[in-house]
């Protein structure tokens, strides 16, 4: 099972998906690991609560770049909580030592990162798009929660004009 993670990992390195700069973005997130240098610009596009596409650009070593290729290729498609409730589990599995033996259940292809918790140098480059995505996602919510709460157009926030 490890050689055909580390596969994947070499295989996501080399090719990464969604390597682009995405036009008409809703999000831009930059994000940077100062320990190695590894940094990344993260695009989101949304189609209400749904990412419709989400694409990255950047430079950083293997682990960093193949990351950024699993994430995005994950959680294209989902809803902000769904995005969320993916993050929770994937930065738990690249930071904490798993219970079991056996790969971690609800993250799919994203397993093949499951080994990185071992070496500590290296959670920050898994991590690092990941923590973008969260900051995207946090940003999202918060321009969703202002716009619930602001007036509507004409209007006073209690009610008078």
């Amino acid at each position: 099972m490890a050689g055909l993670y580390q596969e994947m990992i070499i295989e996501h390195a080399r090719s990464p998906r969604n390597l682009r700069q995405l036009e008409g973005v809703h999000q831009t997130v930059e994000a940077l690991n100062p320990l190695c240098g590894d940094h990344l610009t993260l695009y989101v596009q949304r189609d209400g609560d749904r990412i419709a596409d989400i694409a990255f650009e950047g430079g950083g070593c293997a682990i960093s770049t193949a990351s950024a290729s699993l994430m995005t290729s994950a959680v294209k498609g989902l809803a902000s909580d769904e995005a969320f409730a993916l993050f929770r589990r994937v930065h738990a599995m690249l930071t904490t030592k798993p219970e079991g033996a056996s790969p971690p259940t609800g993250v799919g292809k994203l397993a093949a990162l499951s080994g990185i918790w071992q070496y500590p140098a290296r959670v920050k480059c898994a991590t690092l798009s990941w923590q973008a995505l969260h900051s995207a996602l946090n940003e999202s919510a918060s321009q969703a929660d202002m716009s619930e709460s602001a007036p509507p157009t004409g209007a006073s926030k209690n009610g008078t004009e």
